[in-house]
């Protein structure tokens, strides 16, 4: 995967004024942010992607519909919009986009990577089928629709469960709420 520049941030979530390469921030620990959106449809299902299987973190595991990393100087907003698009082929403008909140994660997902994290979370309702999207392929081996009660149950499954990226039970909690919520 490609490295790219992120802006450091305080354990509040405040810019340092320091940037630094991802893969920098990653071995340091350094907090920085990223974005999270989860696409839904209007009969009740959530896009999950499969990480491509050479990805450094989580490969080969179900995941948010797209994340990524916010690049140095971007905002939140237009990093999640370059993320869709490159990610699985949607063009979503931010109207398109509803803004739920900011999340705190801290991860070790490998001895030497450490991964302390704001996501900023968006919400964006599906409305074209998923055979139209187009998968970046050294991100996203596959996409998949599944309804929130599968989902919710699966998540209680420790066997099952480990097909997923392990986020927090608070987090999967709140991302689903929400998304309830919207229907």
């Amino acid at each position: 995967m490609a490295d790219e520049l992120i802006d450091i941030l305080d354990k509040a979530g405040r810019f340092t004024g320091e940037i630094r390469l991802k893969s920098e921030a990653h071995r340091l620990g350094l907090y920085h942010g990223s974005v999270h959106i989860w696409f839904f449809t209007n009969q009740g299902e959530i896009v999950l992607q499969k990480r491509a299987d050479d990805k450094d973190t989580y490969p080969g595991l179900w995941d948010i519909s797209v994340a990524g990393h916010i690049g140095a100087g971007e905002t939140p907003e237009d990093s999640a919009i370059r993320e869709i698009k490159e990610e699985i082929g949607l063009s979503v403008t931010k109207d398109g986009l509803k803004f739920i909140g900011t999340y705190v994660a801290k991860k070790t997902p490998q001895p030497d990577l450490f991964d302390n994290e704001f996501h900023h979370i968006y919400l964006s309702r599906l409305d074209v089928s998923i055979k139209t999207l187009t998968l970046q392929k050294e991100e996203v081996s596959d996409i998949t629709l599944i309804p929130i009660d599968n989902f919710q149950d699966i998540l209680q499954n420790p066997i099952k469960r480990k097909n997923y990226v392990p986020h927090d039970k608070a987090y999967y909690s709140f991302i689903l709420k929400e998304i309830t919520n919207q229907l």
